[in-house]
């Protein structure tokens, strides 16, 4: 399924934009960025629970957030971009 993660980490501090660097990590481990803050991943239901597990853990709940939009296998007819596109089409094999 296609899962659109947004995030919104305070880089107030040092640890704070530490934060940000590990939730993108991780982010770019499973999908593709889309804009700054907001990645766009085909995940399976292990996949998707072991992620938020893992930014759940990096995030700070107090000042930080995460949002999950979950847009299921159908997704194509849910999805519409306007302007420049960036990167490889996530649902798409990269070949090196």
């Amino acid at each position: 399924m296609l899962v659109l993660i947004t995030y919104d980490v305070n880089t107030e501090s040092a640890m704070g934009k530490s934060r940000l660097r590990k939730v993108a990590k991780q982010c770019e481990n499973y999908g593709r960025r889309v804009q700054n803050s907001v990645f766009e991943c085909i995940l399976d239901q292990a996949q998707c629970v072991k992620l938020k597990a893992v930014l759940s853990d990096i995030i700070d709940e107090s000042v930080d957030s995460l949002r999950f939009y979950y847009l299921g296998n159908k997704y194509q007819t849910r999805v519409e971009h306007i302007g420049v596109e960036r990167g490889i089409p996530v649902d798409q094999p990269l070949v090196l």
